[in-house]
């Protein structure tokens, strides 16, 4: 075997300077050849400088050094090659010989190989025949499975399966249209099955509208099951928590005896929710009951998505749903909103119970966002349908009704997932709205209440008229059910108005449950104080100054009256139980009775009528003989004429008057009594009286001061005690005629001090102010002047009144004197002069007394504890209540652990129980000193505000004004100006 050897290239020298072109030249082609380079470069610059003698010389001249080589080499390889010539002749004396054994070979061969041809042209053909009959009978065999399919497709369109029909016709298409052998068939196919597709579009399309309309009405009937089933829900709630609150009543009046039980919960229903089977459910009970089925929306879109026109149709089921959805906002004319809103908002409810359904459920039909831009646009619209017909209502029922079933809407959809806090909004918005209407309508019914009203007490003749009008409202004074029939001490105005109240609580409660917030206790309260101070209040106080004409008239109001203020305890505590407030809290918190002005003003009427009658009756005084010689040894008989009225009165009122009524209006008579003798004694009608005549009157007094005491048996023997001391004045004024020792009178011990009425909580109906000397002599109380500014009254003693003002005072004096000096025994005598000089210096010193800024504080309805000691001076503007105050220098102090400071001025803006705009009282809250800019008197609270922060006090810690360096924390003693005036009085 010959080896080859790697050709190697040759490397071109450089040409020695000196050299000819034509060396270098050759030298070139000799190295392109030997490294097999491309000659065309040598070749066409050759022929175009005109020389191709030069490149043949060359190439001869290659040649020749390559033959040289060839040379070279044989004479190295010339005995392999004779070796090889050797074998080669040695190898073709052995051809021949197998040249003649393939002959003889291929001879054999033919002789048997032609029967086996001739056989294998007979299998060929027929092999050719079979491969044919195969075809025809594939052929037929696509033809008959295309034949069944087709089949198929017409069996699965008349049974209207869809689907299926459009399987089998994907199957014609994947897998048989291109192999049918045959023309016709295949043009037949490509043109039916487009019309067939058309064919199930429009039918697959007018199911879907169908179903559209079928949708609304199933929804509207599924909106309704479900706020129902919220209804049933919230009504069980509220029977839990009336559970709870009973449980919670009995722990706290420590009831052991308590019974527990297992309670079974009726599931008749079915679970409104996003989790389980629910409405849309396999096993729901509601589809079967409502016909809701969504089988018809997936159908259609299954079919739409193996039709490849899945987008096209989410399209127009969403531009479908949300035209049904824009048309169920159309609110009819025709009929009234009251009749049509549960159908509109149960359509809606339906609407989006099923779309959360289709959303769930749908394989992508319909997006969340889509939803949720439904559900804003629905909530937009409802929003402004109740914005609309809540202004156009007059009715405060009609707006409740709507706005309860607002309120299981939004409980039925909340838990679908959707948002329904702008429509609690638009409810809380009109809350104001409904409780003015409430109010309204509870107005006209306690009207017609109170109109109706006979003066007469109620009659009670079964348990359950008991129950209903009495145990129902807790009026009742004692838990001892009474015997029938039973005549209560109070009219028919006192339920009637309790069931009005308490169907009042109920609404407002009924309105603020649900509305998303959860205490509502306060605004419940503030309208029950609205509807108890303004309208029943109002009505009862119309119903006293009109319609009330006798005494029986009178004192049934004010039983009435002192029923409705244990009513009212329970109107409380009924709007707490409603409100989900524990009892104690509303105990807590207790306020003042909210009837006072009526309370008062039927007391003041009864008070009045009674007067009217003992004046009657006191008119019989003039026929005393004021100048008797001898004492007189029974009483006069006015006195007995005015007893038996106040018995045959007591009769009668303590049947219906409580015990505490009772006692203020017979104080009120006493009084009155005790006045007309004082006034009468010391009247123009009396010139003179002898000593027997007023020891006729001390009878006189003794009588009622008898029929005072024996009064204990009704009130308290305290009571009594009071009731008794309404004589003082007509008591003190015989003993201070028939004393014998008026120093006992006269003596101011140093224990005496001056206070005015509003320090003593003794204030005038009229306004005026009294001094009064207090823990005198034997401890009596002795009334020494009263005055009304500007024009100023006097009352002595001896009862002398007259008015200072337009009076010649030097006549005045000289009269009193006269009277004083004519009708007196020494011994009295002087007393009275000692207290006619007296009363000169009090009348002189009360005419040059102006108003204090603590006495403008109390004006405005504020205690003068708000300003400390030591105002020199202020000014007040009464148009715009500015007013700014003036101490002699930074007042400080300490109250309760907080640093108050006062500047020197002090400045603000002041109204009826508000103090705003405040500048110059500074109060040190940790490090920070804050300014007070808002003081506000709200019942029996003093608010406080810094603007930031607020707190709240007692109007009692505020009866006095703090001293400058220690405030309340000082030694209460007397002034020495105020000592000096006692004594030089």
């Amino acid at each position: 075997m010959n080896s080859s050897k790697t050709r190697r290239k040759v490397v071109v020298a450089s040409a020695e300077n000196g050299d000819s072109g034509d060396k270098l030249d050759q030298l070139l082609l000799s190295s392109a050849i030997s490294n097999g380079e491309d000659l065309s470069p040598f070749i066409r610059k050759t022929f175009a400088s005109g020389k191709p003698e030069t490149l043949l010389h060359h190439l001869r001249h290659f040649c020749r050094s390559k033959e040289a080589e060839i040379e070279e080499v044989c004479k190295v390889h010339y005995q392999d090659f004779i070796m090889a010539v050797d074998d080669l002749r040695s190898l073709l004396s052995g051809v021949e010989s197998l040249k003649s054994s393939i002959s003889n070979s291929n001879y054999q061969l033919q002789s048997v190989a032609g029967p086996l041809l001739t056989s294998l042209d007979s299998f060929i053909e027929a092999r050719n025949k079979c491969q044919n009959i195969s075809l025809a009978i594939e052929s037929l065999r696509i033809c008959v499975r295309l034949m069944e399919l087709c089949s198929r497709v017409n069996f699965h369109l008349s049974k209207n399966n869809f689907y299926m029909a459009l399987k089998c016709i994907d199957s014609i298409e994947r897998d048989f249209i291109q192999k049918t052998p045959s023309s016709t068939l295949r043009r037949m196919l490509e043109k039916n099955i487009p019309a067939i597709r058309a064919h199930i579009e429009r039918r697959i399309s007018k199911e879907f509208g169908d179903w559209l309309v079928e949708i609304r009405t199933v929804s509207r009937n599924l909106g309704q099951v479900a706020i129902g089933q919220a209804s049933a829900g919230r009504q069980r709630e509220e029977e839990l928590r009336i559970r709870q609150r009973q449980a919670e009543e009995q722990s706290r009046l420590s009831v052991r005896d308590t019974v527990y039980a297992l309670e079974e919960d009726d599931d008749d229903g079915y679970s409104i929710g996003n989790e389980g089977n629910d409405v849309y459910g396999n096993g729901g009970n509601v589809n079967d009951a409502l016909g809701f089925d969504l089988t018809s929306l997936y159908r259609s879109y299954h079919i739409h998505q193996t039709l490849g026109l899945e987008d096209g149709f989410k399209k127009y089921y969403f531009e479908n749903r949300k035209l049904q959805l824009t048309s169920d906002f159309q609110v009819s004319s025709m009929t009234p909103f009251l009749e049509s809103h549960q159908t509109f908002f149960a359509q809606i409810a339906g609407f989006f119970i099923v779309e959360d359904r289709v959303l769930r459920t749908g394989g992508g039909l319909i997006t969340k966002m889509e939803v949720e831009n439904l559900w804003d646009t629905a909530v937009s619209k409802m929003c402004s349908v109740l914005e609309d017909q809540f202004s156009r209502m007059r009715t405060a029922n009609h707006l409740l009704l709507i706005k309860d079933y607002v309120s299981l809407l939004g409980v039925t959809l909340r838990r679908y997932g959707y948002s329904v806090d702008a429509l609690l909004d638009v409810l809380n918005k009109h809350r104001d709205k409904y409780h003015e209407l409430l109010l309204s309508d509870c107005r006209k019914q306690i009207a017609e209440a109170v109109a109706a009203d006979k003066f007469e007490q109620m009659w009670m003749n079964k348990e359950y008229e008991y129950s209903m009008n009495v145990l129902s409202f807790q009026i009742q004074t004692s838990d001892i059910v009474p015997a029938f029939p039973y005549i209560a001490p109070f009219s028919s105005t006192v339920p009637d108005c309790c069931r009005i109240v308490r169907s009042f609580i109920e609404d407002s409660v009924s309105f603020m449950s649900h509305g998303g917030q959860l205490d509502f206790y306060d605004v419940v309260k503030k309208y029950l104080d609205r509807l108890l101070t303004e309208v029943l209040d109002d009505a009862l106080l119309k119903l006293i100054s009109s319609s009330i004409s006798g005494v029986n008239q009178a004192m049934v109001v004010a039983a009435n009256m002192a029923v409705l203020e244990r009513a009212c305890d329970f109107f409380f505590r009924h709007a707490a139980k409603l409100s989900g407030i524990p009892l104690r809290m509303v105990e807590r918190s207790r306020r003042q009775f909210p009837l006072t002005k009526a309370r008062d003003a039927a007391e003041e009427m009864l008070c009045s009528l009674l007067k009217k009658k003992v004046d009657g009756f006191m008119t019989l005084i003039e026929n005393v003989n004021w100048m008797i010689d001898e004492a007189p040894q029974s009483e006069n008989e006015y006195v007995n004429e005015v007893i038996i009225f106040l018995e045959t009165l007591l009769s009668t009122a303590q049947q219906i008057l409580p015990g505490q009524v009772l006692k203020r209006v017979l104080q009120d008579v006493l009084s009155h009594i005790s006045e007309t003798i004082v006034n009468f004694l010391v009247g123009e009608s009396v010139k003179r009286f002898s000593l027997n005549a007023v020891m006729g009157i001390d009878l006189d007094i003794k009588l009622l001061e008898s029929f005072a005491e024996n009064q204990a048996s009704l009130v308290s023997e305290e009571e009594a005690n009071q009731l008794k001391k309404a004589l003082v004045e007509a008591r003190q004024l015989v003993n201070l005629l028939l004393s014998n020792n008026p120093e006992n009178f006269l003596n101011p011990i140093p224990r005496c001090r001056l206070k005015r009425s509003q320090r003593s909580g003794v204030s005038a109906k009229d306004g005026s102010e009294k001094f009064i000397f207090v823990g005198c002599g034997c401890g009596c109380v002795i009334n020494f002047v009263s005055w009304t500014s500007p024009s100023i009254k006097m009352r002595s003693l001896i009862g002398f009144e007259t008015e200072t003002q337009g009076v010649d005072e030097t006549k005045m004096r000289s009269d009193l004197l006269w009277r004083i000096t004519s009708s007196s025994p020494p011994p009295t005598r002087f007393l009275l002069l000692s207290s006619f000089f007296l009363l000169l210096h009090l009348i002189s010193s009360a005419a040059s007394d102006t108003p204090t800024a603590y006495d403008e504080l109390l004006e405005y309805d504020f205690p003068v504890g708000l300003l400390p000691k030591g105002v020199t001076g202020y000014d007040l503007n009464k148009a715009t209540g500015e007013f700014k105050a003036y101490m002699k220098e930074t007042c400080s102090f300490k109250i309760q652990g907080y640093d108050i400071k006062y500047k020197s001025t002090i400045s603000g803006v002041i109204e009826k129980g508000k103090l705003k705009n405040l500048k110059g009282i500074n109060v040190k809250i940790l490090v920070v000193w804050l300014n007070i800019v808002e003081v506000t008197h709200v019942g029996d609270q003093i608010n406080f505000s810094v603007g930031i922060l607020a707190a709240g006090f007692e109007v009692s810690n505020f009866l006095e004004s703090p001293q400058c360096g220690c405030g309340f924390d000082c030694n209460d003693m007397v002034s020495g100006s105020d000592h000096k005036f006692l004594m030089s009085s």
